[in-house]
Order: structure tokens, then sequence, then C-alpha cells
């Protein structure tokens, strides 16, 4: 192999055609009266806007995403079913903010529970729920933020399944978006729930909280919440044309504006960003040169379909670079990792993404790494 190796770098026109690529996009300015705000595209991870997004706050009743995700993961391990029934006590009985209105010492079914806590909100159907799973909701709680830890909610402590206010009770709303971008993908079979405007259990009939699912705005969740310390809050995910957007805003003044502010940033994000594809996986992006192979070149590509997402107004300016160690030395087996692309552009963080050999190349034997090597004294050229 020559001494030294030539670098390559090729600037790409990217076809539009999910390796995502996690980045914080921007777009025109924008501030919102939110004390705490982020809103991302989940297809690619990207955040869109931020505003304190990693201060604790109260959650109040959104920190019942996290007691749901954990429903849900009982749900799909089978150790409870939509048909399964648990018992009311007495502490759940007499629990008081948002009410399903379960009465003492009766059986309700998970199906009924559920509806209870995403649309009426219940506070007395979240403790049913952590005592039936757990056996009591001190030890749910425990549950909770062990789970919370593996899922990377560094900014999350709860000590109870409801939301009920307390100083030890705490999450950020990165973490919130991180766990309703969970939610969605883990345990997609169940999310229809969110989308449901009403419920009536004990003859009480009463219409989801979130604001959103009222507006033909594309919004099928997720949760509201409200306490006087943390103010008014919502965790919304909408879907249109294939992206989602999730949105967490907290600490606004009232119904009115959770509603209002909420809905602007969700129209924004849609109006001033895109999510472009660039590569499939195993399209060949280039072919690049190797040195003492069976062929004389290898073709690249990624590993996952690659997409990114940046504001409108910065597409034409997007640019795609191969960087590569050219020639690579054989043997290469696909899926080796040969170089890398390298997104950059106005308003847009340089990202690098890797990439991969998309064949095998075997190694010449002697007398072709004898010739290969001659050629290159000779012509000063590899394989």
């Amino acid at each position: 192999m020559p001494a030294a190796r030539n670098r390559l770098a090729v600037v790409l026109v990217a076809a539009l055609a999910a390796t995502s690529v996690t980045a914080r996009a921007s777009a025109a300015s924008l501030d919102t009266i939110a004390r705490q705000a982020i809103l991302i595209d989940q297809t690619t991870h990207t955040v869109l806007f931020e505003k304190n997004a990693d201060q604790r706050m109260p959650p109040s009743s959104m920190s019942k995403i996290m007691t749901m995700y954990m429903v849900f993961e009982a749900l799909k391990e089978g150790r409870l079913s939509l048909d399964h029934t648990l018992p009311v006590s007495e502490r759940a009985w007499r629990m008081q903010g948002s009410k399903m209105f379960v009465e003492l010492n009766n059986v309700i079914k998970v199906d009924d529970l559920i509806k209870g806590v995403i649309i009426q909100s219940g506070n007395d159907a979240c403790i049913v729920l952590a005592e039936g799973l757990a056996g009591s909701e001190p030890a749910f709680a425990e549950r909770m933020n062990q789970r919370a830890k593996e899922l990377g909610l560094t900014g999350t402590n709860l000590v109870n399944s409801t939301g009920w206010p307390d100083p030890n009770h705490y999450m950020t709303a990165r973490d919130l978006s991180i766990l309703a971008e969970h939610l969605i993908e883990d345990y997609p079979q169940y999310y229809h729930y969110y989308s449901m405007r009403e419920f009536t259990y004990h003859g009480i009939k009463q219409g989801n909280r979130n604001p959103l699912l009222y507006r033909n705005i594309g919004v099928d969740g997720m949760k509201t919440g409200h306490t006087d310390a943390a103010g008014y809050g919502l965790t919304a995910s909408a879907e249109r044309d294939g992206r989602r957007l999730i949105l967490v805003v907290n600490g606004l003044p009232s119904m009115q504006a959770r509603a209002d502010e909420s809905a602007r940033l969700i129209e924004w994000g849609f109006r001033e960003f895109d999510t472009y594809a660039l590569f499939k996986a195993g399209d060949t992006i280039e072919q690049v040169d190797t040195w003492l192979g069976a062929s004389d070149k290898v073709p690249v590509t990624v590993a996952s379909d690659l997409k990114v997402t940046l504001a409108r107004a910065d597409r034409p300016n997007m640019k795609v670079s191969l960087v590569t160690e050219s020639p690579v030395p054989a043997p290469i087996r696909k899926g080796d990792r040969v170089g890398k692309l390298v997104i950059s552009g106005p308003g847009f963080p340089t990202k690098e993404v890797p990439v991969v050999a998309a064949t095998d190349v075997e190694k010449l034997g002697v007398f072709g790494r004898i010739f290969a090597a001659a050629k290159y004294l000779v012509l000063g050229t590899g394989s």
C-alpha cells in the first residue's frame, strides 16, 4: 500500500429520493410565552425549537404518559390484558383532583382504566393501575424511575403515578418529548387511545382535555397538565403527509393560551420545515478506489435510509460531501465503514453519517499484488 493515502472529498448532489440525522434545525426567529417548550420532528429526531427544554418543571398530569408507558409495557409482555380487572382501593377511591369516579371495592377492566387516565385524566384510575402492577404507588414510582433512566430521561424523577404536586416530582420538556416518542414508536397498537374524544364511566361522560384534538391540524394525542405551580401544559403529537411533530409546552397562563400557543407552534413547524430523503440504504453513493483489491473500486452506501429535516428556506444551500481515505485496503467486507457523509448548510449544524462498503472486495493473490505494486511504482496508481 502507498505510504500516503489520498483523502477523497466529493461534493454530491443529494438526490431527493431512516439513519436519521439528529440535529437542531433553524428557521425564522420564534418565541413563545410558554416557560418551557420543545418542538421536534420525530422522523429525524430534529429539534425545531426549544426554550428552557432542560429546566426541571412540575409536569402535572403530563407525567401520566409515563404511567401509560408502564401499562402498555405490561400489556405487551402479557402481565396484563385489556380484559383483566383490577380492584379499587380506598386510597384510589379517595384520591382528589381529576377523577374517573371509580367505585370503592369495585373491580374495573384495564381497558376502562386506560381510557379513564388518557381521556378523563383520572388520578383515581392511575392509582388503581399503579397498585395493580406494583402493589403500591411508591413501588410503581420506583419502577417508573428505573424505566425512565433506561429510556434516557436524565431530568426526570417521579414520586407518584398521577402528577400530583410534589417538589420531588419533576421532568423536563425534553424528557417529555423523548418519552412521547418512545410511547408512539414502542406501542403503536395502543396509541389510538390518545385520539379518543370522550369516555363515559359510572354514568359520567367526560371529554378529552386535549384542546387540539378538536382543531383540524393533524393532532392525535397526547396529554394536558395543570397545577398552580406548573401553569397550563400540553404534550401534543401531530401528523401530516408522513411527518410527525411532537410538542411540549408548560407554564402557560390559561387554558385558552395553551390551546392557541400550542396550535401556533405546531403550524409553524409544519410550515417552515420539511424532511428530505437523501439516500436509501443500499443506494450507491460513489465508487471508491481500492488498494490490492480484486476489484479496482468498491461502491459505498449508507446502512439505513438517510433523511434530514431543515428549514425550507435552507434547502437550496444544503451540501452533502463524501469523505473517504482512498484507496481503501482490501480485503473489504460488505458493511465495513469506509468513510463518512458530511451534511452542511446555513442554519443547519454540520452532521456526519458513516458510509459503508456495499459489496465484498477480496484481496488480490500473490501475483496480483506483485503486479499492482509494480503498476503503482511505474504509474503511481493503485490496483
